[in-house]
């Protein structure tokens, strides 16, 4: 009986987990996108708030495209086992 709870439980937590991380990429993939074709629009300008913003958003890119790097490798090291 315990060990049936167990495994199950176990199954279950494993199940959420991998729910919520493929939810959790997607979103910061769909984040990435965003930022990176908003400072196009944005450095496309020459007005000088403008431009602030577009230098603002490179702060929001370097976290982004590092999580988009390990979330990568992570996809081409489930595919090679």
């Amino acid at each position: 009986m315990i060990s049936t709870v167990t495994t199950t439980t176990v199954t279950t937590v494993t199940t959420a987990t991998i729910a919520v991380s493929a939810g959790l990429s997607f979103l910061a993939i769909i984040t990435l996108l965003v930022v990176l074709i908003s400072k196009e629009v944005v450095s496309a300008d020459q007005r000088p708030a403008l431009k602030t913003l577009s230098r603002a958003l490179n702060i929001a890119v370097l976290p982004l495209l590092t999580g988009f790097a390990l979330i990568a490798a992570i996809k081409v090291l489930q595919v090679l086992q």
